[in-house]
């Protein structure tokens, strides 16, 4: 990639580290901006797991207090996040680029609606009853998140959360907390299968990375100025976009 594309991934990478550090929704800009720079599918969403994961790390100590004394339910979940990982980045490893190339409109278009009925979601998340009681009815749903979450990721802290609440949960900062450290968990474990096989275009990925951080910790700060109502409807705005664009580039 030349000197002008790496300098547009890192615009599109301080734009979606800021948007993640506010409100999430980074990926509706840091992803496609590889694929339309000619990155092929495949390597431009492992560079793009890549280089997003470690701006999760910042979030997990803002939760520390919210978090509780480690159980072996939280164990087993930290567990099935982790082997989920694994096995979604294995068969995103296995997907050929263009059966990935057609399935991308269809995951962002899921990213997109989780994000926009998120409100929706969030109101059913706040009711009364046991705050601390995680009554994780199976471990297969989170087993299938955390596939997703490996194979893609778009909307994945939003459906955690959804099961969270399906599961018995009922105080959503403690849900957040949860949600915090499984997703690092999960989005971390498939950069090694992506390591090993070689897919990660680590010249973008260094980039993204740094402008990512930067704008994680500097530009989170101007949109939080943004109220959040405003903020939201730009990034389903900027989803819908996206999602057409992938749909229009098949044709």
């Amino acid at each position: 990639m030349n000197t002008a594309g790496l300098a547009a991934v890192a615009a599109a990478s301080a734009v979606a580290g800021a948007m993640n550090s506010a409100a999430g929704g980074g990926s509706f800009i840091s992803f496609p901006t590889l694929v339309f720079l000619g990155v092929p599918p495949v390597p431009a969403n492992a560079t793009n797991t890549t280089a997003m994961w470690i701006g999760q790390a910042g979030s997990i100590p803002g939760f520390r207090e919210d978090m509780r004394r480690p159980t072996a339910r939280f164990a087993l979940a930290m567990l099935v996040s982790a082997v989920g990982g694994i096995a979604g980045a294995v068969l995103l490893l296995h997907t050929p680029q263009h059966a990935f190339n057609a399935i991308i409109p269809w995951l962002l278009l899921f990213s997109t609606l989780m994000f926009a009925i998120s409100p929706w979601l969030l109101k059913i998340m706040r009711r009364t009853g046991d705050v601390d009681d995680v009554r994780w009815s199976s471990a297969v749903p989170l087993f299938a998140i955390a596939v997703y979450g490996g194979y893609f990721g778009g909307g994945q802290g939003l459906v955690m959360l959804a099961y969270f609440a399906l599961a018995g949960m009922t105080d959503l900062r403690r849900m957040n907390a949860l949600k915090s450290v499984l997703a690092f968990i999960n989005n971390g474990v498939p950069v090694i299968p992506f390591v090993i096989a070689g897919v990660i275009e680590w010249n973008i990925a260094v980039v993204m990375c740094a402008a990512a951080i930067l704008g994680g910790y500097y530009g989170a700060r101007v949109v939080r100025q943004v109220p959040p109502r405003a903020m939201r409807v730009v990034i389903v705005a900027l989803g819908t976009a996206t999602t057409i664009g992938f749909f229009l580039r098949q044709h």
